[in-house]
């Protein structure tokens, strides 16, 4: 039996803050105790919340194609985001893998299977300080998506998919100004070049979008995976997402999806960076004023790993109807729950022993030490 306590702790519990002390025994919670009776490892007043669970994030694959044109040892690429990771005080991770090859990116096959065949390897290894899965990020409107889709959605480390459309005209890029702004300055385009490759692109959306949608959810719907919308921008959007089983709403574009979203009980995801940031980097609606709306459920770090513990202190500065437990719940408890990780995210008795020791400094809170399945892992 292995047993430690945490103790003269601010303990973040689902619906309040209460002083006290955290006992751990053999990887499980299994005391809370408020007041000081308690001996153990002394916090010195810091608060100690659940271990953030991140369902979207990019930076393993930032980690992987460090600079264009270069990609690095997939395995050491996901070490190197595992202590990044970890020492933000994210215990479970769903590492996003693009799927899906356009003239942008060149054939991704052997890419997509170099990542998820490192963190099948490293976990299997016990390389990893956190609790590593895949989410499978489908690009709808490539040829061989559905491919990619089905050569690794049974692997067992997989356990979130996105339904994605980047195409000029939709979703995130309902106007196209910001979509040209980026793409024309990052592909060198002349603006003749620029507007047949939005030509194009729209094309290949209307030649492979609905069959790839198809197929992904009918296998995807045959091993259980749980499923998440992306970009949602109107009300149609949303419709679609609960007619085919999205449980999970990923960066919604306009208040009326979110709206939509939240009512239909998708769970409403935002990027940590845009609480940061007060706005969105797109010019999309920003995560605050759904926080205000009461229609914002999930933070995600998305690019930046820190961003979702700095975030999770600045939202209720942010949106004064936000407690500081109902911000924790947005990186934990709610997101392990969207994942269907019913054993974790939340500080009760029972629960994984996933917690984060974090000292509130102003503007930004510190990491002090984070414990997985009550093992120190930073």
């Amino acid at each position: 039996m292995r047993e430690f306590a945490l103790a003269n702790a601010r303990i973040v519990l689902a619906d309040e803050v209460i002083e006290g002390s955290v006992l751990v025994r053999d990887g499980v919670i299994a005391e809370i105790d408020a007041g000081t009776g308690r001996v153990g490892e002394d916090v010195e007043g810091d608060y100690v919340v659940p271990g953030l669970v991140e369902l979207h994030t990019d930076h393993f694959e930032n980690h992987y194609r460090p600079r264009p044109g270069v990609t690095w040892n997939a395995l050491a690429a996901l070490q190197s985001h595992d202590a990044q990771v970890a020492g933000a005080g994210i215990t479970t991770v769903f590492d996003a893998v693009r799927i899906g090859s356009d003239p942008e990116t060149g054939d991704i096959t052997e890419d997509v299977a170099a990542m998820v065949e490192a963190v099948a390897h490293a976990d299997a290894d016990d390389r990893l300080r956190a609790d590593h899965h895949i989410h499978l990020r489908c690009e709808l409107a490539t040829p061989d998506v559905a491919e990619h889709f089905d050569a690794h959605c049974a692997n067992p480390i997989v356990g979130l998919a996105s339904l994605m459309d980047h195409t000029p005209g939709a979703r995130q890029y309902v106007t196209l100004d910001h979509y040209v702004a980026y793409y024309q300055k990052k592909m060198r385009f002349s603006d003749a070049e620029m507007t047949q490759f939005i030509a194009d692109r729209q094309a290949e959306r209307d030649k492979y979008a609905d069959a790839n949608r198809a197929a992904i959810l009918k296998r995807g719907r045959e091993i259980g995976l749980a499923f998440a919308s992306h970009d949602d921008a109107t009300v149609e959007h949303v419709d679609e997402a609960v007619r085919d089983g999205m449980s999970i709403a990923e960066f919604p574009t306009t208040m009326d999806a979110a709206r939509a979203c939240h009512a239909a009980g998708l769970a409403v995801l935002m990027g940590a960076p845009n609480v940061v940031r007060g706005k969105s980097h797109n010019g999309n609606i920003s995560a605050a004023e759904l926080a205000k709306a009461g229609v914002l459920d999930v933070l995600s770090s998305d690019y930046v790993p820190f961003a979702l513990m700095y975030a999770t202190f600045l939202l209720p500065e942010r949106a004064d109807n936000i407690t500081l437990p109902q911000a924790v719940q947005m990186v934990s408890k709610r997101p392990a729950e969207a994942a269907h990780l019913n054993d974790r995210g939340e500080i009760a008795v029972g629960k994984r022993a996933d917690l984060v020791r974090v000292r509130r400094t102003d503007p930004v809170p510190v990491v002090r030490g984070v414990w997985r399945q009550g093992k120190r892992v930073s």
